[in-house]
């Protein structure tokens, strides 16, 4: 593998017709052989965070994830006029505006903030030289925060509880910050960028915003959708329900699009998606056959068949085959729910599970006293 496999694997570019980057953005772009692709894993703390969270030594683990994965690049243009960049890219390919969140509520394996120098640190003028993140202000300094494990005899409810409330807080902070850009407000960005911030300005339309997001994002979707009225409908990919109150889904009243892997659901989380059934408001459920819950993530992408299968990052489906049903149903629902006036409607039987690799609803049996 190594460098030999990079010309097999990688995450598969955009199929629509724009070229799709703390939250990264993805944006339709004009499309030029020179732009610069970013690297997938910019910094080799991202890989210090996935090997805390498999419990893999570190120095071994940044090894192995360098060598699988150092090389890999996101097929998206940077400053051109996240471990989900196939779905950021293929969105932001088809003319939607995608901010990528990076949520620092310590739910991800590894992420950062920067900091005030403290007065020694200021004093200290061997700081080093600036990486890939830094802040342009001298005065600044990056620090990593990463998963945090629950303590022994800790309840695990009131943990992610509190944090996927801050999770949605952190949705719609982008959104504001994403609405301060359109109306041409002047952004402070403290990474070092050539973007021209004022490109994006007039460009979006605020009256079609939709949320998206997998597993404890997927929880996200719905906890930003009973918060902020102005996300539209939501899509929830293969979601995990443990975070959730049930007293927020009465309080949910826009549409929402759950689309699940064969391999990762379970009754007892079924029967809570079950509660946000509605007469009155769309509510779609699907399940890819074959898929894994690592099959929407990049990492299905990154690795050859028998590593994938034994990391349990693929399934038995062909990756790219189950991401093309996931982002082409996924568009179908956004026009429909958002009023578009493209021609994802083409897909719209996938809505309802109506191909060979769908199932409608779920492959989960439930008693009906779960339900």
């Amino acid at each position: 593998m190594g460098n030999s496999c990079s010309n097999h694997l990688g995450i598969p570019p955009a199929k629509g017709p724009n070229a799709g980057s703390f939250f990264r953005l993805y944006y339709p772009c004009q499309t030029t052989e020179k732009a610069e692709r970013p690297d997938w894993v910019p910094c080799k703390e991202y890989f210090n965070g996935l090997t805390d969270f498999m419990n893999i030594n570190r120095t071994f683990g940044e090894k192995i994830f360098n060598y699988l994965f150092g090389s890999f690049k996101i097929p998206a243009a940077l400053d051109a006029p996240t471990l989900y960049s196939a779905i950021c890219a293929e969105l932001a390919s088809q003319g939607f505006i995608v901010a990528s969140v990076e949520h620092r509520d310590q739910s991800a394996s590894a992420t950062y903030y920067f900091r005030d120098k403290t007065e020694s640190e200021k004093a200290n003028k061997n700081n080093g030289p600036k990486t890939s993140g830094s802040a342009q202000d001298d005065n600044l300094v990056r620090e990593w925060m990463y998963y945090r494990r629950l303590k022994p005899g800790e309840r695990e409810f009131p943990l992610r509880n509190e944090q996927v409330k801050k999770r949605a807080d952190e949705c719609i902070r982008a959104l504001d910050k994403l609405i301060e850009i359109n109306s041409g407000i002047s952004v402070q960005n403290v990474l070092q960028t050539k973007f021209d911030w004022t490109t994006l300005e007039n460009s979006m339309d605020l009256c079609r915003i939709a949320v998206m997001g997998h597993s404890f994002g997927g929880a996200t979707v719905i906890e930003a959708l009973c918060k902020e009225v102005k996300f539209k409908c939501g899509v929830a990919l293969d979601v995990w329900m443990n975070p959730l109150d049930d007293e927020i889904f009465p309080r949910v009243k826009q549409p929402i699009f759950f689309i699940n892997s064969e391999k990762f659901q379970w009754a007892g989380n079924i029967s809570r998606i079950k509660k946000l059934d509605s007469a009155v408001i769309q509510r779609k459920m699907i399940t890819i056959r074959g898929t894994v819950h690592q099959s929407f993530p990049d990492f299905t992408f990154l690795t050859g068949n028998w590593i994938g299968k034994l990391m349990k990052l693929q399934g038995e489906i062909d990756p790219e085959l189950a991401i093309d049903l996931c982002n082409k149903a996924t568009l179908a629902f956004l026009q429909r729910h958002l009023g578009l006036e493209k021609n994802f409607n083409q897909w719209d039987p996938l809505i309802d599970g109506q191909d060979d690799n769908l199932i409608q609803g779920t492959n989960i049996p439930l008693l009906q006293s779960a339900i």
